[in-house]
C-alpha cells in the first residue's frame, strides 16, 4: 500500500485501504515451529524479524509465527490453505510426516481425513505449536 495516499483519497468508497492479511500465529518453540512449516509444510521462510517473528509469504498473504511462551489458546482453526486438490495434497502432505485430524461427530464426519462442508471439502491438522489449521478445495 502506498503510504503518500492522502486522507481524501483512502476516504473516497472502493479506495484500498487494507491490501495485505497477515495472519500471527502465537508459537511456544520457534525452531521447532520452523521445522514444522518449512520441512512439512514446504515454505519458505523470510528473514526474521527483530521481534523474533519469521514470516511467510504465500501469494499476497503473510503467516507469521510469533514467539509467545503461553503458545495458542485457539480452539478454532487458525488458517485455511486453498488447494486444487485435497486427496492429492492430503497424501503429499502425509508422505512429510503430517497427520491429520479424524472427526465424527454430530455435522462433521470426515472419510479418508475430509468432511464435505457446503461448497467446501475440508481436511484439519495441528502445527507443531498446537495451532489447528485446515486444508479447504472450493467444490464450485
Amino acid at each position: 500500500m502506498n503510504d503518500k495516499l492522502d486522507a481524501d483519497s483512502l476516504a473516497r468508497p472502493g479506495s484500498a485501504l487494507l491490501d495485505q492479511v497477515t495472519c500471527i500465529l502465537p508459537v511456544r518453540d520457534m525452531a521447532r515451529a520452523r521445522r514444522f512449516y518449512e520441512e512439512r509444510l514446504g515454505l519458505t521462510a523470510g528473514a526474521a524479524k527483530p521481534d523474533g517473528k519469521v514470516v511467510y509469504r504465500i501469494g499476497a498473504t503473510e503467516i507469521a509465527l510469533f514467539p509467545r511462551a503461553e503458545g495458542t489458546k485457539a480452539t478454532h482453526t487458525a488458517l485455511s490453505f486453498r488447494v486444487p486438490d485435497i486427496a492429492a495434497t492430503i497424501r503429499a502432505l502425509e508422505s512429510r510426516g503430517l497427520v491429520f485430524a479424524d472427526y465424527d461427530l454430530p455435522g462433521l464426519k470426515t472419510v479418508d481425513h475430509v468432511c464435505v462442508l457446503g461448497a467446501e471439502k475440508a481436511a484439519w491438522f495441528n502445527d507443531s505449536e498446537g495451532n489447528i489449521l485446515c486444508l479447504h478445495e472450493d467444490l464450485a
